[in-house]
């Protein structure tokens, strides 16, 4: 009776029947593949306690998993298959090979985790001057200048890094040294080739210094109400009120006039126009606007004024400005008011609202007129005396 065959037996046998150049590359692809195995579960493991020391999602612990993840999942096999390389017995030349590709590899791992750095420490600033500062003018001044500052850091970061690793190569230490020349003072050719970036980097640090905008101003440019949404190191982003973006470089900000509606406070005045016949009692307008504008929650309690502006040949025109303590609240408040307005002249004055006068005069009136007309002119005129001399 024929026995059948232990699992172990099988797998044995078979190996048998593979080439001899391909058993040899058995082992080898084995303990890279469980190298790689055990950097990741470490990795899981590692971070997965990290996460679980502090559930606060703005701490500097919960910063350091959310961004280091991604690099250290990179780094964590990189490292591993550089310490098994030694123990593969591979041929001198191909040893050198899988050796620069790691370095490659490596160095990029590492590019990726000063990058990601930058964003930590922009975090753990933010958070830091948040708590610190109660005046929210200050906070976000300082987080428009951290945000600017990481990106110029990240560009610098990953320029010198190309440098770096492209001079690990003999053919690319002329392209590395370049790159790093043209980093510094040098490199005036690919200076002048790269000038509107450099333009954007510099008005970037002069924004960042000057602070003629911040997150989440309220801004009017090219003729658009909106906020500043973000601001990169090339370009800033204005979410305009009806949630479309507008993009606009940074050079803009430092060579073109705009408005900014919150540089140094969020109050705002706003206008109401409301055009009524000349019998309008304006006090009794003055004293209604003042009542509607206590009954708003918008009303900061600063401004309330009601003016004659204007006076046409048909109508005046009145001006009411009311006060909130930002733009959203003040166009509600604007809207609100006018509204009211309108409603108050309708069901007290309405005679007083906007009207074309005109005369009618009856056909018999005209002709009496007329012929007065022509009297007074032949009195005026006087007798034509021919006197001789």
């Amino acid at each position: 009776m024929k026995t059948p065959n232990s699992p172990v037996k099988v797998v044995v046998n078979g190996l048998a029947v593979v080439p001899e150049y391909w058993r040899s590359l058995l082992a080898p692809i084995a303990l890279v593949a469980a190298a790689v195995a055990l950097s990741l579960v470490l990795h899981v493991v590692l971070f997965y306690f990290l996460r679980r020391i502090s559930p606060n999602q703005k701490s500097l612990s919960q910063s350091i998993v959310r961004n280091w993840a991604g690099p250290m999942r990179l780094i964590f096999p990189l490292i591993a298959v550089d310490l098994a390389l030694p123990y593969l017995n591979l041929p001198r030349h191909t040893y050198n090979t899988f050796e620069r590709i790691i370095s490659v590899g490596e160095a990029a791992a590492v590019t990726w985790l000063l990058v990601k750095l930058t964003f930590v420490l922009s975090d753990a600033l933010i958070a830091h001057y948040e708590v610190k500062e109660p005046d929210p003018f200050k906070a976000r001044r300082i987080v428009t200048q951290i945000h600017v500052f990481r990106r110029v850091l990240m560009v610098i970061i990953i320029v010198l890094a190309c440098g770096i690793t492209l001079t690990s190569f003999r053919w690319g230490r002329q392209i590395g040294g370049s790159i790093l020349a043209s980093a510094g003072i040098a490199g005036v050719a690919v200076g002048l080739a790269a000038r509107p970036t450099i333009e954007n980097l510099v008005a970037g640090v002069q924004l960042a210094l000057t602070q003629p905008i911040r997150i989440n101003d309220v801004v009017i440019v090219e003729g658009q109400w909106g906020w500043v949404e973000e601001i990169t190191t090339t370009y800033v982003v204005v979410r305009i009120w009806n949630l479309q973006r507008l993009i606009l470089p940074l050079t803009y900000f430092i060579q073109h006039p705009f408005q900014n509606w919150t540089r140094q406070s969020t109050n705002l005045i706003g206008t109401v126009h409301i055009y009524a016949d000349y019998t309008i009692p304006v006090q009794d307008v003055r004293e209604a606007l003042t009542q509607i504008v206590k009954n708003q929650a918008g009303w900061d309690g600063r401004v309330c004024v009601l003016q004659v502006t204007e006076a046409t040949e048909h109508t005046v025109e009145l001006r009411a400005l009311v006060s909130a303590q930002d733009s959203s609240t003040l166009w509600d408040l604007r809207c609100a008011v006018r509204e009211k307005l309108i409603e108050f002249i309708q069901q007290n004055y309405p005679q007083c609202l906007p009207k074309t006068r005109a005369e009618i005069v009856e056909r018999s009136r005209l002709r009496l007129l007329a012929d007065d007309r022509a009297a007074c002119k032949e009195k005026s005129d006087g007798p034509n005396v021919n006197t001789q001399l």
